[in-house]
């Protein structure tokens, strides 16, 4: 069969399906671009939050369009939406057959061909219980939209399954990759055991469980042999890899076997966390050739008092004694991090030290998301007292701050040589590139243009030399370094 399938969500979504689209072909099913083809239309559905969500529900309901539009053509939700509203999905959507949580990917072939029931053989069969809103866009009204879910009283408590999703893939699973060829993403464990105020994921996808290092290392030989130049380790929280285990030192010890790995030359770990990079993790990025100096360290907010109401770990003044043991130790670290503004309860004064302590650290690439009041956690029973316009022009005042740092730490940067890869023709001009530095990771980071060079002479992946020349936003420009 032809399987028209759309990702939705994070880069540990689409390592889920990579390997789902593996298990496909490796049936002989037939992988197409063109939905409008497929006999199995596919969702691998995201929930972090209510706009992904909402992203969520109007691709699966533009699936289901398609869906009747061809008899016998089936729909598959896969993902965190499935697995957080399994039972809302079933009743308000009739067109989708097979509804698949994060823990049951085996069951994936099965559902291709109507083997795998509608209520799936779930991980979780309660997590359809938390309430959930969701609207139908009206084909009668340009862009207007209207309710075909109404959600349960808030005095509900949401039920979720005892038994949490386990499902873990290894090296010798089936995965067709979607990324560019030089680079690929390896989940080295899955899961997460925080108790973060704000988050649902260890409701979705279960306890932390870490991959055995000779699984990742395995799958690392194997991509390296498909041209793979640059792996991207995740998980919720990279350095708790091997934590679960009882694994003293593993992280250090893989990233030690992964820098050997012959074809590979970039190494990028994301999502660490405070409190768990310790000085041996840092050692190792500093000292490993192939480890690129990035750290990506997600800290959520700056203020005492809100990261208490979060149940985050540590203080502003322990972040700061964080990162500057950090850059003492890789003084030329890029640092990336996120916040979450809006938290019930943040009041000017929080705000205000959050806002300090950007101008303090000065961070490569900050990330601000306004808050979202996700039902399932224990922040949904606080009043979500911040109003939404608050938010957003928090968010905005923070995301000029940072832009004045970069347009700063810019300036400094021109005539500057450094390595960057190639990822590609500029969507914008054929006779420009587009290619990241080492501080810049694929997706969420600004980007390189290349300039005054013959696109030909540089395919994608090609690791070339280059010198900063200009900016433009975020962005960088920099022409290519002729060595004679």
């Amino acid at each position: 069969m032809k399987i028209g399938f759309v990702s939705l969500g994070c880069p540990k979504n689409l390592v889920d399906s990579e390997v789902m689209l593996g298990m496909a072909e490796k049936d002989g099913h037939e992988i197409t671009s063109d939905a409008s083809q497929a006999d199995v239309l596919v969702v691998n559905t995201c929930a972090f939050i209510d706009r992904a969500k909402q992203e969520s529900i109007d691709t699966i309901l533009e699936m289901a369009e398609l869906k009747r539009q061809a008899a016998g053509r089936r729909l598959i939700v896969t993902g965190c939406l499935a697995e957080r509203y399994r039972d809302e999905l079933k009743r308000e959507i009739p067109e989708i057959d097979a509804v698949l949580g994060t823990g049951e990917v085996e069951g994936f072939t099965a559902a291709l061909t109507g083997g795998h029931s509608l209520s799936g053989n779930g991980s979780s069969s309660g997590a359809g219980h938390t309430p959930m809103t969701f609207y139908r866009r009206d084909p009668d009204k340009q862009g207007a939209s209207r309710q075909v879910a109404s959600s349960r009283p808030t005095s509900a408590v949401p039920v979720f399954g005892v038994d949490l999703p386990t499902y873990l893939y290894d090296a010798s699973t089936p995965r067709k990759r979607v990324t560019p060829g030089h680079y690929a993403y390896v989940k080295i464990a899955e899961g997460c055991d925080y108790k973060c105020a704000f988050c649902i994921i260890p409701k979705m996808r279960g306890h932390y469980r870490s991959r055995p290092i000779d699984s990742i290392v395995k799958e690392a030989h194997a991509l390296a042999a498909q041209g793979v130049k640059e792996l991207l380790l995740i998980s919720q929280d990279s350095t708790f890899y091997g934590i679960d285990r009882g694994e003293r030192g593993a992280l250090p010890k893989l990233l030690r076997a992964l820098n050997n790995i012959a074809g590979i030359e970039w190494i990028r770990l994301l999502y660490l966390y405070p409190t768990t990079i310790n000085d041996e993790v840092i050692d190792a990025i500093a000292e490993l050739d192939k480890v690129v100096k990035y750290i990506d360290l997600p800290l959520q907010h700056a203020s005492d008092a809100v990261l208490k109401r979060m149940k985050r770990p540590g203080t502003r003044q322990s972040y700061v004694r964080l990162l500057d043991n950090i850059r003492t130790r890789i003084p030329d670290v890029v640092l990336r991090t996120t916040f979450i503004v809006g938290f019930p309860g943040e009041t000017a004064d929080d705000f205000a030290e959050l806002e300090g302590f950007i101008s303090e650290i000065g961070f490569d690439h900050v990330g601000v998301f306004t808050y979202s009041h996700e039902e399932g956690t224990s922040a949904h029973e606080l009043v979500d007292d911040v109003p939404a316009a608050i938010k957003k022009k928090r968010q905005d005042r923070l995301m000029a701050r940072q832009k004045k740092i970069v347009a700063s730490r810019q300036k400094r940067r021109l005539g500057e040589t450094t390595r960057l890869v190639v990822d590609g023709q500029s969507p914008e001009h054929e006779l420009v590139l587009v290619g990241r530095l080492p501080g810049q990771a694929p997706e969420i980071d600004p980007v390189v243009y290349l300039t005054d060079c013959d696109p030909s002479a540089f395919p994608s992946g090609s690791m070339i030399d280059v010198q900063i020349v200009g900016a433009h936003g975020y962005d960088l420009v920099a022409r290519p370094v002729l060595h004679y």
